[in-house]
């Protein structure tokens, strides 16, 4: 691959935005060189976009093989043009779930000519499957996806807090990290004699506490164990404060939570639009607001799209049905844009961006040494993103299988121009350049 160079007024950086030049060799940045240097290299000049390291996603439902809900091809399709450089599959939407060593080789049988970007795997905690634990690590995923709650498939069923004990040590002494689903969930069907279209009966059914206590277990867990744990999906801003105490204790503990999470708010939300339905649910505008304040205080780790992805069917379109809709928000292609958009009202910057949707998922599987910054010896998957333009997102524009999304005819800021993967332009907007350019990730 021929060594070149791109040119940007606004290069975000790990020290903030700056003019220069980004060399690029063999795939890798070789150089971040002030904007004027002489270079005996092909330069392609940017002008004023901003140049951003891609973006890192690592909880995403591709949900293959077995399913039809997604797919390799489509879902790193989405991925790539939304600036989307780096997935990570999580183990419980493809049939057979990954919780085995001979389950994961069907995933990555299944995987062969459809990676239009890197992708890595998690596999599965579920009751009686520790033995699996070490032979999968060995196999390459880069740690564990346990639910403390059904997972709306049944093959996948909630993990104990005995299911946890046994594997967390194991997890501890090799330093992958556990991730959890907190909720843990009453068994009350109640709430589905009232008026099923209804969003606050819905929101209401999954109520805030259900997230704490179970937050509140993983935490005294990874105190017991050492374990690291990355809480998944937040949205009860009720944890915040035994989250930071945890920090402050010095835990290994990590937090993400969701572009929906902080782009809607229940109040807005209308009754029997099930693409809105997600667990846990969108909650109110006062709750999120506290989600914001803590990605911005750092307190949140980062940003991630939970991509679940249905068919129109599954989403019970037709009769705004929440009690039995599959709960799950269809958003891979717009992770940066949902986020930008409401961020930039927030005063928040690019370089916060890059921090939230690049940099700290880097680090939670592995790669802090090799992707998520523009700096020299990290691999060269890079956007171009023109921030201030906007645009109305229609489903014609959506790669994702199933184009069912919230986010349908929400007129969004930040239009990513390309992507470049390995040092290879993937995609120069509206058009795919280079496909099947992904590789495996694993560590």
């Amino acid at each position: 691959m021929p060594d070149f160079a791109i040119k940007s007024k606004n290069i975000v950086t790990p020290t903030g935005i700056r003019p220069g030049v980004v060399r690029i060799e063999g795939g890798r940045i070789a150089a971040v060189l002030p904007e004027n240097e002489p270079l005996d290299v092909p330069v392609t000049d940017v002008g004023t976009r901003a140049l951003l390291p891609g973006l890192i996603d690592p909880h995403v439902h591709l949900n293959e093989p077995g399913r039809d809900w997604e797919g390799f091809d489509t879902g790193t399709r989405a991925a790539l043009a939304g600036g989307l450089t780096t997935l990570v599959d999580m183990p419980l939407n493809s049939s057979p779930v990954t919780t085995s060593v001979a389950a994961f080789e069907q995933k990555l049988a299944a995987t062969a000519g459809q990676l239009h970007v890197n992708c890595g795997f998690w596999g599965g905690i579920v009751p009686g499957n520790a033995a699996e634990v070490e032979p999968l690590m060995a196999r390459g995923v880069l740690g564990f996806k346990a639910f403390l709650t059904h997972s709306g498939i049944d093959e996948f069923p909630n993990a104990s807090e005995a299911d946890l004990r046994a594997v967390m040590p194991i997890l501890a002494r090799h330093g992958r990290p556990l991730l959890v689903h907190c909720e843990l969930s009453q068994d009350d069907d109640s709430w589905k004699q009232g008026n099923k279209q209804s969003y606050p009966n819905y929101l209401a059914s999954r109520p805030k506490r259900w997230e704490d206590e179970a937050v509140a277990l993983m935490i005294r867990l990874c105190r017991e164990t050492g374990c690291p744990v990355h809480i998944v999906h937040l949205s009860s801003a009720d944890s915040l404060a035994q989250i930071a105490a945890a920090k402050a204790e010095g835990l290994p503990l990590t937090v993400e939570t969701g572009q929906h999470y902080l782009y809607f708010c229940a109040e807005d939300l209308p009754d029997a639009r099930t693409s809105y339905k997600c667990a846990p649910p969108i909650r109110e505008r006062a709750n999120n607001e506290l989600l914001w304040q803590a990605l911005q205080a750092g307190l949140i780790d980062f940003v991630a799209t939970d991509h679940s992805p249905a068919p129109p069917a599954l989403k019970q379109l037709d009769s705004g049905d929440f009690t039995t809709a599959w709960g799950g928000i269809a958003s891979l292609q717009l992770a940066l844009p949902a986020l930008w958009t409401p961020a930039r009202q927030r005063g928040a910057t690019l370089p916060d961006l890059a921090r939230w949707l690049s940099e700290n998922p880097a680090r939670l599987i592995g790669q802090a040494g090799r992707k998520g910054r523009i700096q020299a010896g990290y691999d060269a998957d890079l956007l171009v993103l023109d921030a201030n333009a906007a645009f109305t997102v229609r489903e014609d524009q959506l790669q994702h299988r199933h184009k069912v999304s919230p986010y349908v005819g929400e007129t969004l800021h930040g239009v990513v121009e390309q992507t470049y993967l390995a040092g290879r332009l993937a995609w120069q907007r509206p058009e795919f350049v280079q496909l099947n350019q992904g590789r495996l990730i694993t560590r």
